[in-house]
């Protein structure tokens, strides 16, 4: 298999960027020309942006769920499959990083800001208005928590299990760049070299780009509510632009200092207050409550799993999925590239099996109980007729977990932590965002010059601010479906070229094992023959 993608004469230098120049400048255009067009239409933006999200779910929304599901499918297939054993790097390949810190560092990259900012809203969004039952009964609570596991478990994380896999195989297994292309190279060939491999490229940037915007979007508009609701601040979109600045410059410190000293430091810390806001809701909230409903919420997940995960409206003419499920897949799809190389660069020497199952199971296991932690013991406040976080959501969806906090003793120091904990993962977000795009704009280099990271850095926080203020969550969403309806394309062709790889690799190594096992055959054949020659001298 070919060792370089990006030839020489491909990669240009200037001032200081070490780039794959169709990538880089095709890329930059197109989101500049974005970020002006919003600018410069900003009142028919948000119209527009409407239109848009409109027109993609109700015509692509069946697509979407298809795609979901053949992904995790498709990646609980590899698991459980002969290509469980392949080790990533090689069969003497070693983890680069301890268990803890690797899932540390994915849950924060994969979840991070989006978990926080709808683990509340959403369960009590569609207990009061849910998709199949009628709102407000016990009926529709179990229904919200279903639906909400539904769009932060298993298919979530089977999206970005099935990037992850793919990129971090091609890297360390067969020596290719850390780049989308490298996982079309057993389909294409060689034309991964020219214009369909920067296509790939292209599309891959943009979908991070935006998809990253999003999470950066909701979690500034979270932090702006909390400093709001604890302090008294304004919550104004020039606060929210006034948070992205900073924090922005916070996370282009920490991507210029790498993985190792920047990342893995703020993921693990970021684990650490999340673990300790986790565990004081559990003890200052309603314990019992908590665990009888996480068996109960999850029992009822698996039970209502394929009903639910294959569910496209089909009799009921609703488009309640327009702006739930759909706008989750797409932006899980968005959001894959960025999580899904950055899982990729972490996850060298783990075997195929541990890899999937680490990727799918605790996560989704540590989300559902997180989820069930807030967001049900909300809906119990809800039915025991206390309507305060309802109509907090109803009115901010950002303001949801602050007020929530507001019933349990030390709730000052509660929702200071939470606002520590959003910026935390908006740094780590974005830093994780910057080296990924870093990597794919770069040809795959994985330590490229520190200037280009700033770049991508300031980039981010950017579009994240123009989608604010060219339409708020609708643009947010709009962004994210728009970037991952093209991309879910690549991400079935990655399916294919994904098992091609691995089949040629399994049956590249039966043969081996196959000739060795001849070879030793003959020697012992041959053995036998010169001990029966020298017993008849």
């Amino acid at each position: 298999m070919a060792k370089k993608i990006i030839r020489s004469d491909e990669r240009k230098s200037i001032f200081g960027l070490d780039v794959n120049g169709p990538v880089f400048f095709t890329s930059s255009i197109i989101i500049i020309i974005s970020i002006a067009l919003t600018l410069i239409f900003r009142e028919e933006a948000e119209g527009y942006f409407d239109a848009i999200q409109d027109f993609v779910a109700n015509t692509g929304g069946w697509f979407f769920v298809l795609c979901v599901n053949i992904f995790l499918i498709f990646v609980l297939y590899l698991a459980f499959s002969k290509f469980g054993n392949i080790r990533i790097g090689g069969k003497d390949a070693k983890p680069e990083f301890k268990t803890l810190s690797w899932f540390a560092m994915l849950f924060s990259a994969g979840m991070g800001i989006g978990l926080l900012f709808w683990s509340i809203a959403e369960p009590i969004t569609h207990f009061m208005s849910p998709p199949l039952t009628e709102g407000g009964t016990p009926a529709a609570a179990q229904e919200a928590m279903n639906f909400t596991f539904l769009h932060w478990g298993f298919h979530a994380w089977g999206v970005y299990a099935l990037v992850g896999l793919s990129l971090a195989y091609f890297t360390y297994s067969h020596g290719l760049p850390l780049t989308i292309r490298s996982v079309f190279y057993p389909v294409l060939g060689d034309k991964i070299y020219g214009k369909r491999g920067d296509l790939i490229d292209i599309f891959a940037v943009l979908a991070t780009l935006f998809g990253l915007a999003t999470s950066l979007g909701f979690g500034v508009q979270q932090i702006a509510a909390g400093l709001a609701h604890v302090f008294g601040l304004d919550s104004g979109i020039t606060t929210q632009i006034s948070l992205i600045a900073g924090i922005t410059a916070i996370a282009t410190l920490s991507v210029v200092l790498g993985v190792d000293k920047g990342v893995k430091f703020l993921s693990e810390w970021n684990m650490r207050i999340a673990v300790l806001l986790l565990l004081l809701v559990v003890i200052l909230g309603p314990t019992i409550f908590i665990f009888q409903s996480f068996v109960q919420n999850t029992g009822s997940y698996f039970y209502s799993f394929l009903e639910i995960s294959s569910w496209t409206e089909s009799y009921t003419g609703n488009n309640w999925q327009n702006a739930w499920t759909v706008f989750y897949w797409g932006w899980w799809i968005a959001w894959s590239p960025f999580v899904g190389m950055f899982i990729a660069r972490i996850s060298k020497g783990r075997s195929i099996r541990e890899f999937i199952l680490g990727v799918l199971i605790v996560p989704s296991l540590i989300t559902f109980f997180w989820i069930t932690a807030f967001g049900s013991t909300s809906i119990q406040q809800a039915l025991l007729g206390n309507d305060t976080i309802v109509n907090a959501v109803n009115d901010n969806v950002a303001t949801a977990l602050f007020v929530f906090l507001e019933d349990f003793p030390f709730s000052g120091v509660l929702n200071i932590i939470a606002v520590i904990l959003i910026a935390g993962f908006f740094v780590t977000s974005s830093d994780s965002g910057s080296l990924v795009v870093d990597s794919l704009t770069s040809g795959g280099k994985i330590d490229a010059p520190v200037g280009q990271r700033i770049f991508w850095a300031v980039a981010e926080g950017t579009i994240a601010a123009v989608l604010l203020i060219g339409g708020g969550l609708q643009a947010l969403q709009t962004a994210s479906i728009v970037t991952g309806l093209p991309f879910a394309f690549i991400l079935l062709f990655m399916c294919y070229s994904l098992y091609t790889g691995l089949r040629d690799e399994n049956i590249k190594s039966e043969e081996k094992k196959a000739q060795k096992e001849l070879e030793s055959y003959e020697n012992t054949i041959s053995e036998i023959i010169r001990k029966r020659s020298t017993h008849k001298h």
